[in-house]
């Protein structure tokens, strides 16, 4: 590109979205344009760079190598320029008609977003969250691409280079039916070990915890009957069988049709942190929305 006043800063836009999504439609729908107006556009780039800048594939779109030189200066530009104007400009949460995207599990829907959405939509009534599933191998791009604004994890897994607030400490509890036969009081280690326990496997599958690892240290292991990939369904089963669970004490306290005791052996806790990428660091909205959070636990 030779012509530097030719430039239009809509079109660099469209060509970040371009690069990181290597799909017209996908990037379209992303700009909120139509996949004409992105074709257009993509067209005007590839005349002011000289150069196709995305090539078919066999699936969906590949960089060239110039566009491929283009990526991260054009990232670093484009998000140094959004602080800039974001600074300039205060949030109002009663005229805000913003829409953040947050991911989360259904544990952090429920201990940390539930806390905060009465509170939220009181200050700022006019502004709307999306709250998606968090998948964390996707945590990192998604957050510096601005796909969403927060990611709720805990601390340990957490990439690093990522702004980092941690909301609590959660510890483990002991939870079965109301009226379970076996937890009248808290069990003996033996009982709890032969209790038949529910584990929440968010990948899927899996029959090992902490709680097991607790265990191992002490040569012992208990009988896990179930893996199941989301907590609420946890609780149904918890409510209807003889099954127990180790659970999070914040899901635990107060859960309806639940009876929560100790456990017999200390489960080490974890961190519950909110986590955000510097091009959102400065921004107002983004400052006023993580405050609110952290006020309402």
């Amino acid at each position: 590109m030779n012509n530097f006043s030719r430039l239009d800063l809509n079109l660099l836009v469209t060509l970040d979205t371009l690069l990181a999504e290597r799909n017209v439609t996908r990037a379209a729908e992303r700009l909120n344009l139509s996949q004409p107006s992105v074709s257009v556009q993509l067209a005007k780039l590839r005349e002011l760079f000289n150069d196709p800048l995305l090539v078919p594939a066999q699936r969906g779109m590949r960089p060239t190598a110039r566009a491929d030189e283009l990526r991260e200066p054009l990232r670093e530009a484009l998000a140094s320029l959004g602080r800039a104007v974001a600074h300039s400009q205060p949030f109002d949460p009663v005229q805000a008609t913003t829409t953040w995207r947050v991911a989360a599990t259904d544990y952090a829907e429920s201990a940390i977003l539930l806390p905060a959405l009465a509170g939220l939509r009181e200050a700022a009534p006019n502004t709307r969250l999306a709250v998606v599933e968090a998948v964390p191998s996707r945590m990192a791009r998604q957050l510096e691409q601005a796909e969403i604004d927060l990611f709720f994890h805990t601390s340990v897994g957490a990439p690093p280079g990522l702004h980092r607030r941690v909301l609590f400490h959660e510890r483990y509890v002991l939870a079965g039916r109301a009226g379970h036969p076996r937890l009248k009081r808290r069990p003996t280690l033996a009982q709890f070990c032969a209790l038949a326990h529910v584990v929440v496997s968010p990948g899927g599958g899996g029959f090992v915890g902490p709680t097991d690892e607790a265990l191992a240290a002490q040569g012992l292991a208990r009988h896990v009957a179930l893996s199941v990939p989301h907590f609420l369904f946890m609780m149904s089963v918890l409510a209807s069988t003889d099954m127990v669970a180790m659970l999070p004490e914040r899901l635990a306290r107060g859960a309806p049709g639940l009876r929560v005791v100790e456990a017999p052996l200390e489960v080490p806790g974890y961190e519950m942190a909110m986590l955000w990428h510097e091009r959102r660091h400065r921004d107002a909205g983004h400052r006023w929305l993580r405050e609110q959070i952290v006020q309402r636990l």
